[in-house]
């Protein structure tokens, strides 16, 4: 099954964007089903894909997070416009992922079987 999940808020604060990740990590891990995941982080959730995040310890880090899931294969694209918005630059990007648009946004959409919103 091919998976789009499309996450809006930011890293930290609420769990949402956790959880999505979370879901795509496990929708991985089912190698049976041989399951295909992108991830599009737009408007807060672009700050998700920050490196280099400090976080306490024994607090989850959502910037790992997302590197797990691309060595696993998934694709993770980032809203060019909200990185520019928030300052985020390439290089600012956790391995992994890179600078998307709505295009690609649009184009990924159409690939998916099933499109997960959080």
């Amino acid at each position: 099954m091919k998976y789009l999940f499309i996450l809006n808020d930011q890293p930290y604060g609420t769990e949402r964007s956790y959880n999505g990740i979370r879901l795509a990590r496990e929708l991985l891990k089912n190698k049976e089903a041989a399951n295909e995941v992108k991830v599009f982080l737009i408007g807060d959730a672009a700050s998700c894909a920050k490196g280099n995040q400090k976080v306490p310890q024994g607090y989850y880090n959502i910037g790992q997070m997302l590197q797990m899931l691309a060595h696993h294969n998934a694709e993770i694209g980032v809203c060019g416009t909200c990185m520019d918005a928030r300052g985020l630059a390439d290089t600012d990007l956790v391995e992994g992922a890179l600078r998307g648009s709505m295009a690609e946004l649009a184009s990924w959409t159409d690939w998916a079987e099933k499109v997960v919103v959080f």
